[in-house]
C-alpha cells in the first residue's frame, strides 16, 4: 500500500472543509433590518421571523474576540 500523503489537505494549503465557495458562484444576499441599529442591510441567509438579524458592524461588536 502507498504512503498516505496529506500535504495538500492542511489548513494553509487550500484543502477541503475551508468554507471556500469559488465553485458555487456568488452568494445570494437577502435584505433585512438590523435589530440593533435599525439600519437596512444585506445578509447571506433568508431572515426567519422571530430570530434577530444583525448588520456586519453590530455582529462584529457582539462576536467575542479571543
Amino acid at each position: 500500500m502507498g504512503r498516505f500523503d496529506n500535504r495538500n489537505s492542511g489548513p494553509r494549503t487550500g484543502g477541503f472543509n475551508r468554507g471556500f465557495r469559488s465553485n458555487f458562484g456568488p452568494r445570494e444576499m437577502h435584505k433585512a433590518v438590523c435589530d440593533e441599529c435599525k439600519k437596512e442591510c444585506e445578509v447571506p441567509f433568508k431572515p426567519t421571523e422571530g430570530k434577530p438579524v444583525f448588520c456586519r458592524d453590530c455582529y462584529a461588536k457582539k462576536k467575542p474576540r479571543f
